[in-house]
């Protein structure tokens, strides 16, 4: 009775209940019913453990729930709002005085309520956060204000760079048009010329001359679109472009920006940097810019953008029409030992410590430097021989207390500043026939190319060496052909053309050339050999060929005169084009 009892009272499946009815005596339901009732323990012993840890969840849940409670009363009793909430009052108050288009605002403000519904432990809380101290933080109406007295800008330009005549107009005109027209859009520069010209520095001239803040922002390597327009929120860590980060760093909408080396921009799977700067460099798109991060429009049109470059052939021609291109041309020997005397030595001097008592440098040593010291276009090498000569100095002055002053002159660079590493050029004297000097651009500073040219008996074919280019090559055959076809005029034997090779020879053998400008140099070196009388020793030219013996307009006009000047040359053949 007692098992039958209890197998109607346990849960029991059917199975167990037709397995206790089958049961041959007692001692087998005893056993069956001793399994269910063990079975049942087990069941309710995890039960039991289970409740047990879950009101031990419950009881830390209230616990923490109380003591926030009491910490919200207290800060209540202290005046103190809870540091969510306070973070939310500040963000809705910066955002009323916030100084922006309607549509910013409108658009803040609810993103704003948004984040004062999303828990402050949720990633999207910080995410909306962040976002939103980027949009109080941008000076959207704000700028500074400009100085439009020009004399003064005529003098901060000139104090600060020595010529560059062009571009200081250029930048005294724009402040000639913001005070007739205080909304006019600032021109977009770029500044093209070998390195060390002054092209970075200037830019900082032109904000203190506009009383502007000043930021610039390197593009060479620069690979990643994203860099620019920034990333979108979705993605984990997003931030917005360095453009808005600037414009937030400057806190002004109309800093002067300086785009460093525009040509050096890279281009991979990534996209392309140069393509986004389409919108960023064009006045009639960029007052309406939008950052993938912020995805609202910022007005960029205020900004005076400056690019600069050390040459235009790797900028995409879509991204060039939309600058206006100035180019900074090598200084002549005469400049450079005006910027050395004026803005050189006294910047080295301070560095070392050497005061003008201790180291005289006549302007005669200065000029033995530039030209057998460096081979530049720019300044820097020029100013790190400068700098080398003043740390001797004050070398000296330090091992000796009663150093006397001390003025290095023509005959003392070597002592101080070791062998001349390039001798000062010097015209060829006496020319023989075949020889002409050209002229070629060089990111240096240009140089003076002697070409020359010897008949080969027994030969055959036009035979060219000195590492020249694909274009250099057909322009000696250019100008091979056209004196063949002149010959009569020219006075020459056109059977020498048919009885004897040509071998044309551009030294340095090891520097590669390229270019269509020493067209008229290898026309007239074939002309002087076939003819056997000499070039003119002090005479120098540039320009391209054709077959019909016009000569066309080349680049690159003022520092190939002065490569010229360098090499002793007073007279130079140029295109009447140019």
């Amino acid at each position: 009775r007692l098992v039958y009892l209890l197998a109607s009272i346990l849960p029991l499946d059917t199975a167990r209940e037709q397995a206790l009815l089958e049961a041959g005596n007692l001692e087998e339901a005893l056993r069956l019913m001793h399994e269910s009732l063990r079975h049942e323990i087990e069941i309710l012993e995890v039960r039991s453990k289970i409740a047990s840890e879950a009101q031990t969840e419950m009881t830390r849940q209230q616990k923490e729930y109380i003591l926030r409670q009491q910490l919200r009363a207290i800060q209540s009793e202290l005046g103190e709002a809870e540091s969510g909430e306070a973070e939310i009052d500040q963000l809705r108050e910066r955002l009323e005085q916030l100084d922006a288009p309607e549509e910013i605002k409108r658009e803040a403000n609810r993103e704003l309520s948004r984040l004062s519904k999303i828990p402050a432990a949720s990633p999207e809380h910080q995410v909306l956060r962040t976002y939103l101290d980027y949009v109080v933080e941008l000076p959207w109406n704000r700028g500074t204000e400009d100085r439009l007295d020009i004399p003064r800008a005529r003098a901060i330009l000139d104090e600060d760079h020595f010529d560059l005549r062009e571009i200081k107009d250029r930048i005294l005109e724009h402040l000639g048009v913001l005070k007739l027209n205080p909304q006019a859009k600032a021109p977009i520069l770029c500044f093209v010329g070998p390195p060390g010209v002054g092209k970075t520095s200037l830019g900082q001239s032109i904000a203190r001359a506009l009383g502007r803040k000043f930021e610039r922002m390197s593009l060479g390597g620069l690979h990643d679109e994203a860099e620019l327009r920034g990333h979108r929120r979705t993605y984990i860590g997003a931030l917005p472009g360095r453009l808005i980060q600037v414009i937030r760093r400057a806190g002004s909408n109309n800093p002067v920006l300086m785009l460093d080396e525009l040509d050096k921009l890279g281009r991979d799977f990534r996209g392309d940097p140069a393509a986004a700067l389409l919108e960023v460099l064009d006045p009639e798109q960029n007052c309406a810019f939008r950052d993938n991060y912020l995805d609202l429009p910022f007005d960029l049109s205020r900004v005076f953008f400056i690019t600069t470059a050390n040459t235009l052939d790797t900028i995409p021609a879509p991204l060039l029409d939309r600058m206006e291109t100035l180019r900074l041309s090598g200084y002549s020997l005469e400049e450079k030992t005006q910027i050395a005397r004026r803005y050189l030595l006294p910047r080295q001097f301070s560095q070392a410590g050497v005061t003008e008592e201790m180291l005289t440098l006549p302007d005669d040593a200065i000029r033995a430097i530039v030209a057998r010291y460096t081979r530049e276009a720019g300044l820097r090498q020029l100013e790190r021989q400068i700098g080398r000569l003043a740390r001797k100095v004050a070398l000296r002055f330090a091992e000796s207390a009663n150093g006397h002053p001390i003025m290095v002159g023509v005959d003392d660079l070597i002592e101080h500043l070791g062998p001349e590493p390039f001798g000062v050029e010097e015209l060829r004297r006496e020319m023989p026939p075949g020889v002409a000097a050209g002229l070629a651009w060089t990111e240096a500073g240009g140089d003076v190319l002697y070409i020359e040219a010897t008949l080969l008996p027994g030969g055959r074919d036009l035979t060219l060496t000195g590492q020249l280019g694909d274009v250099m090559r057909e322009s000696a055959r250019a100008a091979q052909s056209y004196v063949w076809s002149h010959a009569h005029e020219l006075q020459i034997d056109p059977a020498q053309f048919r009885e004897q090779g040509l071998h044309v020879h551009v030294p340095a053998g090891a520097v590669p050339k390229d270019g269509p400008s020493a067209g008229i140099a290898m026309a007239t070196a074939m002309a002087s050999l076939y003819c056997g009388r000499a070039v003119r020793g002090d005479t120098a030219m540039t320009g391209e060929i054709t077959l019909t013996g016009l000569v066309l307009p080349i680049g690159g006009v003022k520092i190939k005169v002065l490569a010229a000047r360098r090499a002793g040359i007073r007279r130079v053949i140029l295109p009447r084009g140019n």
